[in-house]
C-alpha cells in the first residue's frame, strides 16, 4: 500500500464529514472530497509532517470548498426556493441565507490560525485538544484561538 493510499483510507471519511458540514450537500461533498484528494495527490511532496496530514487535508478541503463556493455563490438553486416551509416566508428565508453567506464570508476573511482552528472545531468536529495536538500547541492556546475567532467573526458581522 502506498503512502497516498494509506492517507486516503485513513482520512476520506473525516474529510467527507468535514465537507458535509461546510456544504450540507451529500453529492457536492462527495465531489469535493474527490477533488481534495486529487489535489493532495498532486501536492503530496509538500506534506512535511505526516502526523499533521489530517490538518493539511482539511486545509485543502477548505480551499476546494471556498473555490467552489466563490464560483457558485450567486447561483441560487430552485431547491432552495422549494425548501422554504409554510411557516417561513420567502423574506425570512432570504435573510437567513444572506446571514449564512455573510458569516461564511467573514470566516473566509479571518487570518490564520483563527480560521483554521474555527473550521476544524465547528465543521471538522475536532475537539480543542485534538486541534492543539495538530498544531503542536497547548489546549488553552486552542481554546483562546477559537474564542478569538468567534469574536472576530461576530465583530465583522456587525
Amino acid at each position: 500500500m502506498t503512502d497516498f493510499e494509506k492517507l486516503f483510507k485513513e482520512n476520506r471519511e473525516f474529510i467527507f464529514r468535514y465537507l458535509m458540514k461546510l456544504s450540507r450537500d451529500v453529492s457536492l461533498s462527495e465531489e469535493l472530497t474527490q477533488e481534495t484528494f486529487f489535489r493532495a495527490y498532486i501536492n503530496l511532496p509538500l506534506l512535511r509532517n505526516k502526523e499533521k496530514a489530517s490538518v493539511w487535508l482539511c486545509q485543502i478541503a477548505k480551499n476546494t470548498y471556498f473555490a467552489w463556493y466563490n464560483e457558485h455563490k450567486n447561483k441560487a438553486p430552485i431547491e432552495d426556493i422549494e425548501a422554504i416551509g409554510y411557516e417561513e416566508s420567502i423574506e425570512e428565508a432570504y435573510v437567513r441565507k444572506e446571514l449564512s453567506q455573510k458569516a461564511m464570508e467573514c470566516l473566509y476573511m479571518l487570518e490564520e490560525p483563527y480560521k483554521e482552528v474555527f473550521m476544524l472545531s465547528v465543521f471538522g468536529g475536532l475537539s480543542l485538544k485534538e486541534i492543539s495536538l495538530a498544531f503542536g500547541k497547548s489546549e488553552s492556546w486552542a481554546r483562546v484561538t477559537f474564542y478569538r475567532a468567534k469574536q472576530k467573526i461576530l465583530k465583522k458581522m456587525r
